[in-house]
């Protein structure tokens, strides 16, 4: 699994830089090209190997055949004197896979909560086929208690579990969430997040829905399970309302994009650039007017001794950090850091650094590649 992880992690890395960057496809840049189709093709094998292993994530759908799960008509909220949106419209259907876009405090949640009936508009309508099943997963996850043991999370009225019209042991209930037998009696507030992660899922997974609503269910969550879910989601015949800063699960997934912003600025989009298009034009501030187009284009700045110098050890800068990510998830792996929570902390914080540092050498990259050519 270490192996799946890191190369995994990697991949990942290559499809953003290669999405993003079109221009870095240049003849100083084809053998990594060359070097990134390698890895997915690795990446893919390791995966059929471990594909046994890998935690399996299916919800359960009601039988409902109802065409119009909930529509929502003209709802306005406010948070004290600010109009989070007004006047919003939307309808979920079996199939429909909507992504709550925005930046942090535009009323994702709060519209996630008022879906849930969990909190009420201010104006406005929202009509719930009846009886509707909602599922909503919590990014705070409430409903799990730390003092509560991996056994009641997992199986809380037996030792058994009714799913999918087959009864499964408590034991083979957690190895399917890659969870031991041995660990059934331990307080799940000494696990880590990725575990808690999995928990909460696994949690869900026992309520038959008509509608998910999923509030950042991508935290802490480690490469293969965030795969496995995204598969999860894309084959669940209800409707899904979806927030994650997860662009690539967002991307895939979901088939519509409702933006949050104000309320002159929610609107409903096909994809997740097309609103990333839109927010640009809101908030660059307009092009002063062109007196006189000049005759002469000003010359392109070339690289300065200095940036050529850093340009030349850049790679070398990203293999390093690379490799130490790829030791820190090895030693992520060992069974026994899961009882160190305070090792694991710090474990945590020194890959969340590395990723960091790689992304942004990586940024840097590109923009020396740029001027170099």
């Amino acid at each position: 699994m270490e192996t799946e992880r890191s190369l995994s992690t990697s991949a990942r890395r290559e499809k953003e830089w290669l999405s993003r960057s079109p221009k870095a496809r240049s003849t100083k840049s084809k053998s990594r090209v060359d070097e990134a189709k390698e890895l997915f093709n690795e990446l893919d094998q390791v995966r059929k190997r471990n594909q046994k292993r890998q935690t399996a994530i299916e919800f359960v759908a009601s039988e409902r055949e109802t065409k119009k799960l909930l529509v929502a008509k003209s709802i306005t909220k406010k948070i004290g004197e600010k109009v989070l949106f007004n006047k919003l419209d939307f309808t979920l259907s079996p199939g429909s896979r909507i992504g709550l876009i925005g930046l942090n405090g535009s009323g994702k949640t709060t519209l996630l909560k008022l879906i849930a009936d969990k909190l009420t508009p201010d104006s406005g309508t929202i009509k719930r086929a009846d009886p509707l099943k909602i599922v909503y997963f919590d990014q705070h996850r409430r409903q799990l208690p730390d003092s509560m043991t991996l056994k009641e999370a997992l199986s809380p009225n037996s030792d058994y579990i009714h799913y999918h019209g087959k009864t499964i042991h408590v034991n083979g209930w957690c190895q399917r969430f890659l969870f031991s037998p041995d660990l059934l009696q331990t307080p799940i507030g000494v696990l880590s997040g990725g575990e808690r992660a999995r928990i909460a899922i696994a949690h869900l997974m026992l309520q038959p829905a008509d509608l998910l609503l999923l509030d950042e269910p991508t935290n802490d969550l480690d490469i293969p399970t965030l795969e496995i879910l995204e598969e999860s989601l894309l084959e669940f015949p209800g409707a899904t309302v979806l927030i994650t800063h997860d662009r690539f699960m967002l991307e895939r997934v979901c088939t519509t994009f409702l933006a949050l912003g104000g309320p002159n600025q929610t609107a409903l989009y096909a994809s997740y650039g097309q609103w990333e298009a839109s927010f640009a034009k809101q908030i660059s501030p307009p092009k002063p007017k062109k007196e006189k187009a000049e005759k002469t284009k000003p010359q392109k700045r070339r690289l300065t001794h200095q940036e050529k110098k850093e340009y030349q050890e850049i790679e070398k800068k990203i293999a390093y950090h690379e490799n130490t990510l790829k030791v820190l998830n090895q030693e992520l792996e060992d069974p026994a850091i899961s009882q160190d929570q305070k090792r694991l902390t710090k474990l945590c914080n020194a890959i969340a650094l590395e990723e960091t540092r790689i992304e942004e050498l990586y940024l840097r990259f590109l923009e020396l590649d740029q001027l170099n050519h």
